[in-house]
């Protein structure tokens, strides 16, 4: 189930389940998950990108072993919040998986994820050989901190 809103995912979610984000790019996909507090996103691994059945097939394997209740999605938006061809790519990749798992998928605004996650590599003095196999999990980690942060705020909305 494709969800449209973040509100409407947290109430797919199963309670105590874990989540997982992914970085969506033209080779590769990052991977991070969550603690089943949703409170810390951790980056896991960079998936090399291959055919759509290969690709769905690893992810399926990582939520079945990880008790993934959930996946966020990075949507690449424009800087001016413009949808383009990745977005694009992005919900169909989304509607593929949703024909296959039965997990509820979000999106969440990916926009400068990877800025953000290069900074850190350097102020952490990665190495360039380094930052460029880790890049694009890390960047998923930021992606789905994003995310459990809003779902703690909206959980927090709901008790009020």
């Amino acid at each position: 189930m494709i969800c449209e809103s973040l509100a409407g995912f947290a109430a797919e979610i199963p309670a105590n389940s874990a989540l997982m984000g992914l970085d969506l790019g033209t080779k590769t996909i990052g991977i991070a998950v969550s603690d089943r507090m949703r409170s810390i996103a951790s980056p896991i691994r960079t998936l090399r990108r291959s055919k759509f059945t290969l690709e769905a097939a690893a992810l399926e394997e990582l939520i079945a072993e990880r008790e993934i209740g959930g996946l966020i999605l990075g949507l690449p938006l424009n800087m001016d919040g413009s949808e383009g061809p990745r977005v694009q790519s992005t919900r169909a990749f989304a509607r593929n998986l949703d024909r296959i798992l039965t997990l509820p998928i979000a999106f969440w605004d990916e926009r400068l994820s990877t800025v953000a996650a290069e900074r850190a590599l350097l102020e952490a003095d990665t190495s360039r050989k380094r930052r460029a196999e880790v890049i694009d999990h890390v960047a998923a980690g930021y992606i789905l901190q994003g995310a459990l942060d809003r779902l703690a705020h909206i959980r927090r909305e709901q008790a009020i």
